[in-house]
């Protein structure tokens, strides 16, 4: 089998899902025998290894893709490139519809436009298959990569205050991290809690850092991954526009049990539904009662966090490197 040639867009390389979504897919390319080259136009990769060939552009304008058999867009912007550049070589790599978050309200129009060109959809959640159907018909769901290093053999600590783990930048509101500081708030006075807090980005002006026990600000991987084993609990109070909830992946792979919104992307998981504990989205008080109930039950953190570890399993990269090859050559001219 002649390996394929595949390019992805990225805007730019600063620590981010999106980025590291793109370039664990490379990484499971390029473990399966192919060439994979990430072509960006931001700075050298720091907090992540990579295993992909690497081309630094000031414009996707003059990028030659004649040697690709496929050219993958990661970002709303990088679509019109894609298009423009590769035609139907290009294909539209969406983590999440960017036309809902709150902070492209503005640019919602323009999302809309690069949405509807006529590039086939991959998505890393099954229902964001239906969104990217109502702009063009060609969706297919290839999953999610957690990187190994989040896999970890259950350790369950005995020791208080918990250490419960609230990860994202308050300033994506999708994040839901204002929902999770309101569950700390109401539930100090009935457990014994450390909050740790993670995000890519500094905290806010506003927000309420004091509640937090530790705030850790632009953690490699490797460093993500140690601080996530240290957890009791997740706490992932994202809302409904989120794409996948990446760092809920990686707790549960750590065999950390996880409280979550009930949200498509955290309810596609696995149709049972039982690898966490569900709450209501936007609903404070019925996470934080859920919270309780977690602290309090022994045997519930056990098993959902060894159900969680369990349905996690079908995002390590071999899994899908596979899908994604088979999508790729099934494609690919003869």
């Amino acid at each position: 089998m002649k390996p394929l040639q595949i390019a992805y867009l990225l805007e730019d390389t600063g620590l981010a899902g999106g980025i590291r979504v793109a370039v664990a897919q490379a990484d499971a390319l390029v473990a399966r025998g192919h060439l994979v080259t990430l072509i960006t136009k931001g700075e050298p990769l720091t907090w992540r290894h990579s295993h992909a060939q690497w081309q630094f552009v000031s414009s996707f304008d003059a990028i030659d893709v004649a040697p690709f058999d496929f050219v993958v867009g990661t970002f709303w912007r990088t679509l019109p490139f894609v298009h423009a550049i590769a035609g139907r070589r290009g294909i539209h790599l969406c983590q999440g519809y960017e036309g809902s978050f709150k902070a492209y309200a503005h640019l919602k129009s323009q999302i809309d436009e690069a949405y509807r060109l006529p590039l086939p959809k991959i998505t890393v959640s099954p229902h964001l298959v239906q969104i990217c159907r109502a702009f063009t018909d060609d969706a297919t769901y290839i999953g999610q990569i957690v990187d190994n290093v989040f896999y970890r053999q259950p350790q369950f600590r005995n020791e208080t205050p918990r250490r419960v783990l609230l990860v994202g930048p308050i300033q994506a509101d999708f994040k839901g991290i204002d929902i999770g500081y309101d569950v700390v708030r109401r539930v100090r006075s009935r457990v014994d809690l450390d909050l740790v807090r993670v995000s890519q980005w500094p905290a806010a002006d506003d927000e309420p850092v004091d509640l937090a026990a530790e705030f850790h600000v632009g953690l490699d991987s490797d460093e993500m991954a140690r601080l996530v084993a240290t957890g009791d609990i997740f706490l992932g109070p994202s809302r409904s526009q989120e794409g996948f909830g990446l760092p809920a992946a990686e707790s549960m792979a750590s065999a950390v049990p996880a409280l979550l919104s009930a949200i498509p992307s955290f309810l596609s998981f696995d149709g049972a539904h039982d690898y966490a504990l569900f709450a209501p989205e936007n609903d404070t008080t019925a996470m934080a009662d859920a919270l309780v109930r977690l602290f309090q039950d022994a045997p519930l953190r056990r098993r959902i966090a060894l159900r969680g570890r369990d349905v996690v399993e079908q995002f390590r990269a071999h899994h899908t490197g596979l899908r994604l090859e088979r999508y790729f050559l099934d494609r690919r001219p003869r």
